[in-house]
């Protein structure tokens, strides 16, 4: 198809969608949101909390792609003595769309169970060192099956009996953490390797964003207020060929990354519940903060039950997006002017990837499905997804601000641990583009990165915290 008649099919699917008159459901049954805390309904159910998905091509593999997806924040290092279990049959989920539809083409889901052994004998996790996960000391223990889901084929399980890395209970009881999450890694057939572990939450900010902008003189900055925290993470490295449209990466190297987590509902009786009825989706996640600081708070937890194919029927949500609230919400604490709406550039960003082809004011070919060739580019569709060119070539010195400082595999174009996406966003919502920053915002949070150092290899994430967070 030529670059004109994509540009058209494009056009005509974004009129629709700002077209429509349907509104996102506020009623029963809308799920509980993700992204640490930030939708009404969440607090009740942090297991299926959704925080942060990352995806990028690995550093020292780069003929794969790794995947991590977390769950379960604000984790305090001493909370036990049950501590952070992931919950027994639900579906995490890593959802993959190659084409541009808003629907996966691939999804990765572990589903855990629980094996507990203290009984009537014990409160405790673990009544001794443990060393090894087989060890008998260790009490509670997890485990998972990964299978992999394709429209229209059998599922195929690549893991049938994953132990999950227990939480860490501490130095005295888990002398090594690095030994048992290296212990809980396993390798994929076909290629590739998995792991469920407690990490040390990888998202650095400074959340007092939410005391009028940083105390509405930029006063309330400079302090990572997740340091200390620990989250639940899967973490995947898989071959690109088994992301890419008709496993080609080189002719469809663009795909589209999102997590979502179902479960189903949960009936109460004294001293137990069971689980009822269909699965439901309860979480989704896909770009960084969209849900946290783009939509409002009537939108949010309505916006966590849709699949992004669905995300282009929703106008309440395009508007946002189109005319978004923080520009005017620093328009009016620090003075600095809004951009003109609609931003279209907003539209690239986080509904349909930058690409020539969708005619907007970012006019680079970067991290959109339309630059993959063997799509159908009728059934392209706005969804809002963390998209990945996967053959964007490793940066061997990543900037921490990404495509805005000239690194073009860092975020948007996929996100990777270091990319420090406070900053980009809050740069890009006030109209900044490559080269070019709103230099009365340039400091930022004035957080940069995490206080505890990112591993060279999969899976690339800290060690879990161990000290209590307000531990001097």
């Amino acid at each position: 198809m030529s670059s004109t008649a994509r540009t058209a099919a494009i056009l005509t699917t974004m009129s629709l969608a700002l077209a429509s008159t349907a509104l996102l459901s506020t009623g029963s049954g809308v799920s509980r949101a993700s992204s640490h805390r930030e939708a009404p309904l969440i607090a009740a159910d942090p297991q299926v909390d959704n925080t942060d998905v990352y995806a990028f091509t690995s550093p020292d593999k780069p003929d794969t792609v790794t995947l991590i997806a977390n769950w379960l924040p604000f984790q305090e290092p001493n909370g036990g003595p049950n501590f952070y279990p992931w919950a027994d049959g639900a579906h995490y989920d890593i959802n993959i769309d190659s084409q541009g539809t808003g629907k996966p083409d691939v999804t990765y889901r572990w589903t855990f169970h629980t094996e507990d052994q203290r009984g009537t004998n014990t409160f405790l996790y673990n009544n001794g060192p443990v060393n090894n996960l087989t060890d008998p000391t260790l009490l509670f223990h997890q485990y998972y099956t990964l299978q992999e889901l394709r429209p229209d084929c059998d599922p195929v399980t690549l893991v049938e009996h994953g132990t999950a890395a227990p939480s860490d209970t501490g130095k005295a009881s888990m002398p090594n953490y690095g030994q048992l999450r290296d212990q809980a890694t396993v390798q994929l057939p076909g290629g590739g390797q998995t792991v469920a572990t407690q990490a040390a939450d990888p998202f650095f900010l400074d959340l007092r964003v939410f005391d009028l902008l940083y105390g509405g003189n930029l006063s309330e900055v400079g302090q990572n207020t997740l340091a200390g925290y620990n989250v639940n993470s899967v973490a995947l490295q898989i071959p690109k060929s088994k992301l890419a449209y008709k496993g080609d990466a080189t002719r469809n190297p663009v795909i589209g990354v999102w997590s979502s987590t179902e479960k189903q509902t949960m009936k109460l009786s004294p001293g137990s519940q069971k689980p009822v009825g269909p699965y439901v989706q309860v979480s989704r996640l896909g770009n960084p903060l969209v849900n946290e600081v783009v939509l409002p708070a009537g939108l949010k937890d309505a916006f966590n039950s849709l699949p992004p194919s669905e995300d282009h029927n929703q106008p309440a949500v395009v508007a946002k997006v189109l005319d978004p609230e923080v520009p005017k919400l620093v328009q009016a604490i620090y003075g600095i002017p809004a951009p003109a709406t609609p931003r279209t550039d907003l539209v690239e960003i986080f509904l349909t990837g930058i690409a020539k082809a969708t005619n907007g004011p970012l006019a680079v070919d970067l991290n959109s499905q339309l630059m993959n060739q063997d799509i159908d580019v009728s059934q392209f569709v706005p969804a809002e997804e963390l998209r990945l060119n996967m053959s964007t070539p490793v940066t061997p010195k990543p900037d921490r601000l990404g495509v805005l400082n000239g690194d073009f595999q860092g975020f948007p174009n996929g996100r990777r641990l270091t990319d420090d996406v406070v900053d980009i966003a809050l740069q890009v919502v006030e109209g900044a583009t490559p080269g070019n920053f709103i230099q009365a915002l340039a400091a930022g949070d004035k957080v940069n990165t995490t206080d505890k150092p990112f591993g060279a290899t999969f899976p690339y994430l800290a060690l879990p915290y161990d000290k209590a967070v307000n531990q001097k």
